[in-house]
């Protein structure tokens, strides 16, 4: 009699031992490893590979989980949004795969505890960063009672949400990490999970941070972001990573009722005749290295060609800083910092986050106007500090790069001032998202400065190109 199949997980792929050849040809991806007279597939295949086996009633022997049903109930006595409910059930119908998309503030976080007690099986949940891994972390403590499995040793329960990153290495039948963690610690964690929460997936698409989801053999998977598309096109992977968008409500959609009301205005500056001049020759310089050796700078290579091609020729150096003179005459034109003055005396009641592109800008406006300021620079406690302090009113006011366009919890802020960005129209929606959670009467207000015939103005167009500002 021969042996059964046998299925195994091995660093990321599954070994199908025994495998008749005849059979293999339906499962997906299996290729055969000559060295080791197995066949090996990604690890992400598993569930189809076991319902496969199960419909067709063969008898396999599953040694690739390390997992048994572990029962969440949330403490949480709160009723969910009607959208929250539909996402959930959209989900489930769907196979308990597939991404939600929900704008900032609408209840994300919610909709994945939801699913956590639904699907009954160890969940890991994925962040990109550990300030949003921190968050996650209170969360599920907070909200989940966890009827854990009792260590046989001591008869007594394991610690309820594990860490992974940020110093801590500690698995539990619930486990938050970064995207970092998870790609590095894969072979330790792939078989371990029946679910993945997939945070802010937009970045999963990652050449290294898919692996996350290649690697795991979870049956069920769920991706939560407010702007699923990304610039290279790359969120065509979604369905092979996680499952497709299942479930999508926009900022207008829930505008009023679960979001706050909101008003973007755009407000035009202009350069002074000597700053245009400057502008104009940098430009020029600039611009004709780029069309001289054939550049697209819209294009995915278009900045590493750039960077590549001043290195080479003796006129490099020149473009290069011709490019960043014009870049910060458009971005950061004195006639922004006054606007800003202007503003901000306008709005002294109005708890209020500036928006930059850069660092010099943040601590120069920090400077200038003595308000706290938030990089990648902060260290994760005065960070922590600036934003409590923001949420109880004792800062009035923060100023920004770009580490607060996602997973930032600051209900308070109901002015938000773009003084200078990228032309994606994710960091534009985020950027919106920080001023949309509800917060008693408040009406939110979006101002983004533009200076007047520079390239900023066909940025500032590029990035609009969303509903929410329609």
């Amino acid at each position: 009699m021969s042996d059964p199949l046998r299925i195994q997980f091995d660093a990321g792929t599954l070994i199908l031992s025994h495998a008749p050849d005849a059979l293999v040809e339906s499962l997906p991806g299996c290729r055969f490893d000559e060295r080791t007279a197995v066949y090996r597939t990604e690890a992400r295949h598993y569930r189809a590979i076991v319902e496969t086996l199960r419909d067709k009633k063969i008898d396999f022997t599953d040694d690739a989980r390390a997992y048994q049903p572990l029962e969440c109930k949330l403490r949480s006595t709160r009723t969910p949004f009607p959208h929250q409910q539909e996402a959930l059930t959209t989900w489930w119908n769907a196979g308990g795969r597939g991404v939600v998309v929900l704008p900032t503030g609408t209840g994300k976080t919610f909709v994945a505890l939801l699913a956590i007690a639904h699907v009954g099986r160890p969940p890991r949940v994925i962040t990109p960063t550990i300030p949003l891994m921190n968050p996650w972390y209170g969360e599920l403590t907070a909200a989940c009672g966890l009827a854990l499995a009792v260590d046989p040793a001591s008869a007594k329960p394991q610690a309820a949400v594990g860490l992974i990153g940020g110093g801590y290495y500690d698995f539990q039948p619930l486990t938050v990490t970064t995207y970092d963690s998870a790609y590095i610690h894969l072979e330790r964690w792939g078989n371990r999970f029946g679910l993945v929460v997939f945070d802010e997936c937009h970045h999963l698409p990652s050449p290294s941070y898919q692996f996350a989801a290649v690697g795991a053999i979870a049956p069920y998977r769920l991706g939560l972001t407010a702007t699923p598309e990304r610039a290279d096109g790359a969120e065509a992977f979604y369905p092979e990573l996680i499952g497709p968008i299942v479930y999508r409500r926009e900022i207008k959609q829930l505008a009023g009722e679960f979001l706050a009301e909101y008003r973007v205005v755009r407000i035009d500056v202009d350069l002074t005749p000597a700053e245009m001049e400057r502008y104009t020759k940098a430009r020029t310089t600039y611009r004709d290295f780029v069309q001289a050796r054939g550049i697209s700078m819209g294009s995915p290579q278009g900045w590493q060609r750039f960077i590549q091609e001043t290195c080479r020729h003796p006129d490099g150096r020149a473009a290069f800083q011709a490019y960043r003179e014009q870049k910060r005459l458009s971005l950061a034109a004195p006639a922004k910092i006054e606007l800003l003055d202007d503003l901000l005396h306008r709005h002294a009641l109005d708890r209020t986050i500036i928006f930059t592109y850069d660092n010099a800008s943040v601590y120069q406006i920090a400077r200038r106007f003595l308000v706290p300021a938030i990089t990648h620079q902060t260290k994760t406690k005065e960070r922590q500090q600036i934003l409590a302090r923001f949420q109880t009113g004792e800062y009035n006011v923060v100023v920004t790069s770009q580490v607060l366009n996602e997973g930032v919890d600051v209900p308070a802020a109901s002015v938000g001032i773009i003084l200078s960005g990228t032309g994606s129209v994710r960091e534009h929606v985020q950027r919106l998202g920080r001023l949309l959670r509800k917060h008693g009467e408040k009406q939110a207000l979006l101002y983004e400065v533009v200076t007047r015939d520079t390239a900023e103005e066909f940025t500032s167009e590029r990035r609009r190109q969303h509903g929410a500002y329609q």
